[in-house]
C-alpha cells in the first residue's frame, strides 16, 4: 500500500498540486508559461513543480516546437506537459479488489445475450436516477454538466454545442471487454440525458483519440447506430 500512497504524496503540496490540477484539465499538453500563468505563480518556481510531478510519474513530458517548424532556424523544442496515458493510481484502505470482481462480471454477462441485455436496461435506468432531476430545475445543460464532472468523465464543450468526455471511468474494463463496457456506457448516459432532455443533447457513440467512446451530441446530430463497428 506504501508505493500508491507515496505516488500522490507530491501532490500534498499546494502549488504542486494547483499545477497538477490544471495540466490534466486541459484539452493539449502545456508548456510551463502557460501553466504558470494558470495558476498565477511565476515560470522557475512552476517548472520547479511540474518537474516534480513528472519525476512521481503523475506527468509526463513530451517535446514539440511551438510553430510547428522543423528543420535548421526552427528553434529548439519546447517542453510540454500533460497527463500520462494509462495511468493511474488507486488508493484503498485496506485493499480492495473491485476491478478484479468487475472483470470477472463482465466475463460472465458477456456469455449471455440476456444478461447483456439486462445490463443495458439497468444502465440506462442509473443513467435517469443519476439524474435526480426535480421540476423546477431551472438548467439542465448546466445540471448535466455538474453530474459528468461527478462522476469523473471531464466535459470538454465544442463550440457547436457537443459535449466531448476527456475521461472514461470505465477504462481499465474497456481494455479487457470494449464492446459490452462501451454499450454500457452509451445506454448509461443515454439515460442520463434522456432524464434531463432540456439540455438538447443526446449520448451517441462516437469513438475518437483521447476522448471516451460516448459523446453528447446537440440533438439534431445524434446518429441512429447504437454501436460502431470498431467498439
Amino acid at each position: 500500500m506504501a508505493q500508491p500512497l507515496d505516488k500522490l504524496a507530491p501532490l500534498a503540496e499546494p502549488v504542486r498540486r494547483a499545477l497538477y490540477d490544471f495540466v490534466v484539465s486541459q484539452r493539449t499538453s502545456v508548456d510551463r508559461d502557460t501553466a504558470a500563468a494558470g495558476v498565477g505563480v511565476g515560470r522557475p518556481l512552476a517548472a520547479f513543480h511540474l518537474d516534480r510531478l513528472v519525476a512521481a510519474g503523475l506527468l509526463e513530458v513530451e517535446y514539440r516546437r511551438r510553430t510547428g517548424r522543423t528543420g535548421p532556424g526552427a528553434g529548439r523544442p519546447a517542453k510540454f506537459y500533460t497527463r500520462p496515458r494509462g495511468s493511474e493510481v488507486h488508493v484503498s484502505l485496506p485493499p480492495r479488489r473491485y476491478e478484479l470482481a468487475s472483470d470477472i462480471l463482465a466475463g460472465g454477462v458477456e456469455g449471455s445475450r440476456n444478461a447483456v441485455r439486462k445490463t443495458m436496461d439497468e444502465a440506462r435506468e442509473r443513467g435517469r436516477s443519476m439524474a435526480r432531476v426535480d421540476a423546477n430545475a431551472a438548467d439542465a445543460r448546466s445540471r448535466l454538466i455538474e453530474l459528468l464532472v461527478e462522476h469523473g468523465y471531464e466535459p470538454v464543450e465544442e463550440p457547436d454545442g457537443t459535449l466531448l468526455l476527456r475521461n472514461c471511468p470505465f477504462d481499465a474494463l474497456v481494455r479487457a471487454h470494449r464492446h459490452l463496457t462501451c454499450s454500457m456506457n452509451l445506454a448509461l448516459l443515454g439515460g442520463l440525458t434522456e432524464e434531463l432532455d432540456g439540455a438538447g443533447l443526446e449520448a451517441a457513440a462516437s469513438p475518437r483519440d483521447g476522448f471516451c467512446c460516448v459523446a453528447l451530441l446537440p440533438a439534431r446530430q445524434q446518429s441512429t447506430q447504437e454501436r460502431p463497428a470498431d467498439w
